[in-house]
Formats: structure tokens, C-alpha cells, sequence
């Protein structure tokens, strides 16, 4: 009979999940998601509970162990949501505590290059999230922006937008994932909320945003419009610097 370690899916949770397997000396053994493992004849489930406590010693090691570029790329592979993050960051947590020297640069070993890759993956994603969200000032006072990016990167968008939109209130809501961040001018928070289906559409709704902002956005497509000179279009290089999948929450791209 094979055990299997469940955890919580955060952060920390995963953390203490490490914590568990180097405390009890279970190497080897797997370490999933709550949400996608499930109890077979052959495997028996473990739940692993969060501890903030385990979870920061966990943290302090990687902290002695691991490069400033490693403990980041530890961070933007576990919120990739790939299926091997965690059989890939046991194989590199396992190197780095067990070997004097840093590893994030040993490409030779093939989980440490995919551990890379990814990462650069998720950066990727972090700084385009960072360029193309919209957002649309409600009847409430706050600046509201969806976003469904392919990677969880709203914990590293945080910082970005704390700075760059300092003296208002604002949400951005992540879709895929149902949680968003909502910062009320001292800090960000995390929040869960019920959407009301027309905030998703192309149209915006006169019940939820100010007639203020309905005009700005039809000036900004019109202008976006205007200054489009068709005989200059390169759609292959356009959607190369915005992919498509962005479209649906940049005004300009909405019918008039």
C-alpha cells in the first residue's frame, strides 16, 4: 500500500508538505493537491494540515540553500499549476539541501532546466498581465479589471499595481481561478466574489460602471480606430505583441 501526502494547494501548504516528508524521512514519497488526488486500491491518502510555522522553516532553508533566482523560480513554478510541480521542486529542493553549492544554473540536470523554464514561462505571463489589464471605475468608486491569465501570476502582479495605482481603490479579478486582489489604499487583500454575468460582456453595464467611464472607453475605441492606418497592418507581428487570448479584456478590441 502506497501513501500519498495531500495538501491544501497554497503555498504554505505545500511548504509543510515538504516540512512532513524531511521531518518524518518519507523521500519518495508523492506530494499532490487536494483537489486532484484521489484514493485508489493501491494508495491511501495522508492530509498534510497547513502550519505557517513548519512552512517558514521550510522557507528559511530554501532562503540558505537556494539563490535569489532559485527561491524565485521555486515560487513561479509552483504557481505555474503544472502537473510536475511538485515532483519538480522535491527533485530541486532535494539538490539544493543536500548539495553545498547554488543549482538553479546546473542545466545539465534536466528537472532543473524545466524548473527554468518555467519559470521564465510564468515571468512571461507576469509582465504581460502587467501591460494589458483594463481597468473600468464602477458606480462604487473602485477600478474593476478581469483577467484570466494561463498561469496563477496575480501574487506577482500585486506589487506592480500597489505602485503604479497607489491613490485609488481597485480590484483585479482573476476568472479562471475565482479570487482577486483588492486593494483599498493601504493594502491588498485577497478576496472571492460573486460576478454578475454582465460584467463579462463586451458591452459594458450601465448598472455596474459610471456613464463616465461607458464614454471614455467608446473615445478610446474610437481613437484606437482612427489611428489605425490599414495599409500598415501587420497582423502576425500585432498579434505576436498581444495574443489573442487578451482581446476580450482590452476595450479597443470590443465592437463599437
Amino acid at each position: 500500500m502506497n501513501t500519498i501526502l495531500a495538501y491544501d494547494g497554497s503555498f504554505d501548504g505545500f511548504l509543510s508538505g515538504v516540512y512532513e516528508i524531511y521531518d518524518r524521512k518519507l523521500m519518495g514519497v508523492p506530494l499532490q493537491k487536494q483537489a486532484i488526488t484521489s484514493e485508489t486500491f493501491f494508495d491511501t491518502i495522508e492530509t498534510i494540515n497547513t502550519n505557517s510555522r513548519k512552512a517558514a522553516r521550510v522557507w528559511k532553508g530554501i532562503k540558505k540553500n537556494c539563490s535569489t533566482q532559485g527561491r524565485q523560480n521555486i515560487y513561479k513554478v509552483f504557481l505555474s499549476e503544472s502537473p510536475l510541480t511538485e515532483s519538480l521542486l522535491l527533485h530541486y529542493l532535494h539538490r539544493a539541501f543536500t548539495e553545498k553549492g547554488k543549482i538553479d544554473s546546473d542545466f545539465s540536470d534536466p528537472k532543473v532546466l524545466e524548473v527554468s523554464k518555467i519559470a521564465k514561462k510564468v515571468d512571461r505571463e507576469k509582465h504581460r498581465m502587467d501591460a494589458f489589464v483594463r481597468f473600468k471605475q464602477t458606480k462604487d468608486g473602485i477600478y474593476f479589471a478581469i483577467v484570466a491569465p494561463d498561469f496563477n501570476t496575480l501574487p506577482l502582479n500585486a506589487s506592480h499595481f500597489k505602485k503604479r495605482y497607489a491613490d485609488q481603490k481597485w480590484i483585479i479579478y482573476d476568472t479562471k481561478r475565482d479570487y482577486g486582489l483588492f486593494y483599498n489604499l493601504n493594502t491588498v487583500e485577497t478576496i472571492t466574489i460573486d460576478l454578475p454575468p454582465s460584467i463579462l460582456n463586451a458591452t459594458t453595464s450601465n448598472a455596474i460602471f459610471t456613464s463616465e467611464e461607458i464614454q471614455f472607453q467608446e473615445l478610446w475605441k474610437n481613437y484606437f480606430k482612427s489611428t489605425n492606418i490599414v495599409s500598415r497592418k501587420n497582423m502576425k507581428l500585432h498579434i505576436q505583441h498581444v495574443p489573442k487570448r487578451y482581446w476580450k479584456y482590452l476595450s479597443e478590441k470590443q465592437s463599437t
